[in-house]
């Protein structure tokens, strides 16, 4: 007879349906299954709205909403037992007197963080969990680094020559093909915010939206210490939020501005007597953005990478591209190849970062 681990990994195939679309929150799945047949499936399908329970138990259709009390309820991450934007759905769960639910892993958010297992089993729900707990976790590795680690979900892109020349001095060097462009484009959607330097920002002169890709453009960022970028940029056009992280003035009152508000250019003061990166990252996770994406150069990713502030690394590489000379590449250090794959010319290498784990 099928498993636990069947029902969650279908858990995980429909939380994954939530990417781009959910954060700050996490991508939920769940399934309710009597006598194994599934007769609920839900997930949490817009940041705001309802969460992936209610939405399962929504689904169940009219002939079968009897069943319910006698089901098993499969979630990918405990249940909530706070009232946020939504109802808790612990009351939920217990309301509909379902006897048995089978968990994924604990929610790391202070407001759950366990609570909603202890009201689920104070209520006598039969409650198993860790069932396919570090699949789950993976899934939701942005909302879990930004809740244990209180820095936002650090991935650093490059792209690079088969020799591993990532530019030139003097002018922009187009490496990857168009259809990796938008493969770098729906990375970009899934994320926060973007960041580059100034030396990127000048000489390429990018606008970071995800133009050739449906979504959300994420806040953009930009390291420019002595306000030494000019206003033409398209950084600076207003169409998206725009951070610049600076020595020298600041918009940004309190934390609890909305950055995303009004598409404009805000101003946040660091100093140069402690690591910028950590100031940065400070910022961010304070701002409540959950990850960033880093499309510096190398001089901006190899900072990150010498303070061992990232998560991920992904690295494209045009196989065909052979620059005789030009700016080296950054090195990752401690980075294990998680998968590769190839896109015509270019091939894309996925590194994790295997310290922190």
């Amino acid at each position: 007879m099928p498993g636990h681990e069947l029902y969650m990994e279908r858990c995980l195939q429909l939380a994954a349906l939530g990417e781009g679309k959910v954060a700050p929150n996490p991508m939920v799945g769940a399934v309710l299954v009597h006598n194994h047949r599934i007769i609920g499936e839900g997930y949490h399908e817009q940041y705001g709205k309802a969460h992936a329970e209610v939405n399962c138990i929504l689904s169940v259709k009219p002939e079968d909403k009897h069943l319910i009390p006698a089901s098993v309820l499969y979630v990918s991450l405990e249940p909530c037992a706070h009232q946020g934007k939504t109802p808790p759905c612990t009351d939920l769960i217990i309301a509909n007197n379902i006897p048995e639910v089978v968990i994924g892993c604990r929610d790391p958010f202070p407001l759950v963080n366990g609570k909603g297992i202890e009201k689920l089993v104070a209520a006598g729900v039969k409650v198993t969990n860790g069932i396919c707990e570090e699949k789950c976790t993976t899934v939701n590795r942005r909302f879990f680094i930004f809740h244990t680690r209180h820095r936002p979900y650090v991935i650093l892109k490059w792209a690079q020559s088969v020799n591993g020349i990532i530019g030139t001095p003097l002018q922009r060097l187009f490496i990857t093909n168009e259809y990796t462009g938008r493969v770098v484009h729906k990375w970009r959607s899934r994320e926060s915010a973007l960041m580059l330097g100034t030396n990127t920002a000048l000489q390429d002169n990018p606008s970071l939206t995800t133009r050739h890709w449906p979504g959300k453009n994420p806040v953009r960022i930009v390291i420019d210490m002595n306000l030494t970028l000019p206003p033409y940029l398209q950084l600076f056009d207003n169409t998206v939020s725009t951070i610049v992280f600076n020595t020298v003035r600041n918009t940004i009152e309190d934390f609890d501005t909305d950055i995303t508000n009004g598409h404009k250019v805000w101003y946040y003061q660091v100093t140069n007597d402690v690591s910028v990166v950590q100031q940065v990252l400070h910022a961010l996770y304070h701002l409540k953005m959950q990850s960033v994406l880093i499309e510096g150069g190398t001089k901006l990713i190899q900072s990150f990478i010498a303070e061992n502030a990232w998560d991920e690394a992904r690295v494209i590489t045009n196989e065909k591209l052979y620059v005789s000379e030009g700016l080296k590449a950054p090195e990752a250090g401690d980075a294990r190849l998680s998968f590769s794959e190839s896109i015509l010319s270019d091939r894309i290498d996925y590194y994790i970062n295997t310290s922190i784990l």
